[in-house]
């Protein structure tokens, strides 16, 4: 096993592409995207009705493109669109308790995965990773 900066990169890259095969299995029951979970939890954060256009800034895409994972939320049932009582020409969205209900459900079921996968570490070693990884993530000088 190398140490090397290009060999702890795959293994890195290889860690996140399995955390992310996890969350797209552990979706399928519920028939959801990663994406279209990631928008259910931004329209779920947000204390009041937030418009498509906060929404898509905050999923990092285009408006268009939030309005069309808005849409097929909002065909589920799991969303709603609400005039803007601030401007009549803007469309806000929040969730409806069904939304509610399976946004609360997600959140249990990707906190169960997280510790699962990462149970295998012992205390110390889960302490030790993640001073690690938030020593290459903090753009902090040191």
């Amino acid at each position: 096993m190398s140490d090397s900066p290009v060999a702890l990169r795959d293994l890195l890259l290889t860690t996140t592409r399995t955390l992310r095969r996890r969350w797209h299995d552990l979706l399928q029951p519920w028939g959801l995207s990663p994406h279209e979970y990631r928008a259910l939890d931004v329209i779920g954060r947000a204390d009041d009705p937030i418009r498509l256009g906060v929404v898509a800034k905050e999923l990092r895409i285009v408006p268009r493109s939030a309005t069309e994972v808005v849409d097929r939320l909002e065909s589920r049932g799991l969303t709603e669109r609400l005039p803007d009582p601030a401007d009549r020409r803007a469309v806000c969205v929040r969730l409806t308790d069904e939304g509610r209900r399976i946004r609360a459900e997600l959140a249990s079921a990707r906190d169960a995965d997280a510790v699962e996968m990462f149970d295998r570490l012992d205390a110390e070693e889960r302490a030790r990773l993640s001073d690690l990884l938030h020593k290459l993530v903090d753009d902090r000088p040191r």
